[in-house]
C-alpha cells in the first residue's frame, strides 16, 4: 500500500499535474453545481405527443408538486442521457480545496459549476502512471460525451478496477483485462480503456481506492461556465499564490467576442437564466396560454432537462418531442441559427407553438384539447392541468 504522499512529493504531484493540464480538453471529479441543488425527477412515463406511441402518466395529480427550484435552474442544453459539461478552467492547488473555497468559486460571476478531483500517482515496475481518482457518478457529467455513454467506464471505476486512457494503452503496452503488480501495492485490473482527451493523466480510478493509495484528496479544481468572461486571477485569488490556473483549451482570441453575439431581435424567447423565465417567455408564443401549463408539462416530460430521453418510443429533449413533430413545430427559440431538439431555449417554445396550434390560447375546453394533443390521455391532461394550477398558486 501506498503510504500519504510527503510535502515534498506532493509538490511533485501538484507539479506533475500542472504540466499535463494546459492542453486539456475534458476533466472532472466531484461535482459542486453553482446552481442550486435539484431534486431528482420523478419516474417519466409519458414519451411522445403522437396518438397511440405512449401511455398516460401514471401518477396521481394529488401527488405532482410545483418544483421549488424553478427560478434559479438554469436551463442547460444536453443531449440523450448525460449532459456533459466540460470545463473551462482546472486548477492545481498545494492542498485540498476546503468546500467553503469551492462554494466561493461556485459564486464568482459566470461560474456556472466547479468540480474537484483526487490526484496521485502509482508505479508498474518502476514505470510511473499520473491517475485521477474520482467518483463515478459525479465525474461523468465531465467528460467527453462518448465516454459518459460508455458504460464499463463507470462499472469498471466503481469496482476498483483501471480505466486507462487510450494513449497510455498505446504508450505503456497496456492489456484490456490483465492485472498489473503496483510497487509496493495491490494488484490492479485494467478493465476498460477510454480516450478522456487528458495529456499525461494516464487513467483513473475511483475515489475510495485512490485514497487507500493515499492519493491527494481535492487538489484539482475544474471551473465550467462561459470561457471567454471566466477570470483565472480572481479563481487564483481564492486559492491561494501558490495554486496554479489555466484555461482548457485555446485561448479566446483578442477583440473577438467569445460567444455567439446576443440573439438577433427575431429570437423568440433568447436565453433566458432561470425556467421560470423560460417558461414566461415561451408562453408569449401563443396568446393566452399560461407559462404555468409549459412548466407543467416541462415538470412531467423531463424533470425541466433533468430525463431527456430518448424514451421507449423515441421522444427526445426536454419536452419530450417526436422527431417528426420537431421537423414541423420546432423552432429556434435562442437565435443561434439552429432548431436544436435537445435544447429547452428552442424545445420549450416549439412546445407553445404546438399547443397554440392545437388552440391552447383560447383556454378552456380549447385548452384542455390541445394539452390532450401533446399526450392522447385525459389522466395527463387532468395531471398537467392541476400541476398548471399548483404552479399558478405557488408563484403567483
Amino acid at each position: 500500500m501506498r503510504t500519504p504522499p510527503t510535502s515534498m512529493s506532493l509538490r511533485m504531484i501538484v507539479a506533475g499535474l500542472a504540466v499535463v493540464i494546459v492542453a486539456v480538453t475534458a476533466l472532472s471529479g466531484a461535482v459542486l453545481a453553482a446552481q442550486r441543488g435539484r431534486p431528482s425527477a420523478a419516474p417519466i412515463r409519458g414519451v411522445s405527443d403522437e396518438q397511440g406511441d405512449r401511455p398516460g402518466v401514471g401518477t396521481g395529480a394529488a401527488t405532482l408538486r410545483p418544483d421549488t427550484t424553478l427560478p434559479s435552474d438554469p436551463p442547460v442544453v444536453g443531449g440523450p442521457g448525460v449532459q456533459v459539461t466540460p470545463p473551462q478552467l482546472i486548477a492545481i492547488a498545494p492542498a485540498k480545496v476546503s468546500l467553503a473555497t469551492l462554494r466561493k468559486i461556485a459564486k464568482l460571476r459566470h461560474v456556472e459549476k466547479v468540480a474537484s478531483a483526487d490526484g496521485g500517482s502509482v508505479r508498474v515496475s518502476g514505470t510511473a502512471l499520473q491517475l485521477l481518482a474520482v467518483d463515478p457518478a459525479q465525474f461523468r457529467s465531465w467528460t467527453p460525451k462518448g465516454v459518459a455513454e460508455h458504460p464499463e467506464v463507470w462499472n469498471a471505476l466503481a469496482h476498483d478496477e483501471f480505466v486507462a486512457d487510450a494513449t497510455a494503452v498505446r504508450r505503456l503496452g497496456l492489456v484490456l483485462g490483465a492485472q498489473y503488480q503496483l510497487d509496493g501495492g495491490p494488484r490492479l485490473r485494467v478493465a476498460a480503456s477510454a480516450s478522456f482527451g487528458l495529456p499525461g493523466i494516464d487513467g483513473l480510478i475511483g475515489r475510495d481506492l485512490g485514497r487507500r493509495l493515499g492519493f491527494s484528496s481535492g487538489v484539482v479544481v475544474l471551473v465550467h461556465g462561459d470561457s471567454g468572461t471566466l477570470d483565472p486571477a480572481r479563481v487564483g485569488r481564492l486559492l491561494g499564490p501558490k495554486a496554479q490556473v489555466v484555461r482548457v483549451g485555446p485561448e479566446p482570441a483578442k477583440g473577438t467576442p467569445s460567444r455567439s453575439p446576443a440573439p438577433p431581435a427575431e429570437a423568440l424567447v433568447g436565453r433566458p437564466d432561470s425556467y421560470l423565465e423560460l417558461y414566461q417567455r415561451a408562453a408569449a408564443v401563443c396568446p393566452g396560454l399560461s407559462w404555468t401549463v409549459l412548466a407543467a408539462i416541462g415538470q412531467v416530460e423531463s424533470g425541466h432537462g433533468r430525463n431527456n430521453g430518448p424514451s421507449s418510443a423515441g421522444a427526445l429533449g426536454p419536452m419530450q418531442f417526436m422527431p417528426s413533430t420537431w421537423k414541423a413545430y420546432g423552432v429556434d427559440g435562442d437565435g443561434d441559427g439552429d432548431k436544436d431538439i435537445w435544447s429547452p431555449y428552442d424545445a420549450v417554445p416549439a412546445a407553445s407553438r404546438y399547443l397554440c396550434a392545437n388552440g391552447a390560447g383560447r383556454g378552456g375546453d380549447k385548452l384542455r384539447k390541445a394539452v390532450w394533443f401533446y399526450n392522447h390521455s385525459w389522466d395527463y391532461v387532468n395531471n398537467v392541468l392541476s400541476l398548471a394550477d399548483a404552479y399558478a398558486r405557488t408563484y403567483s
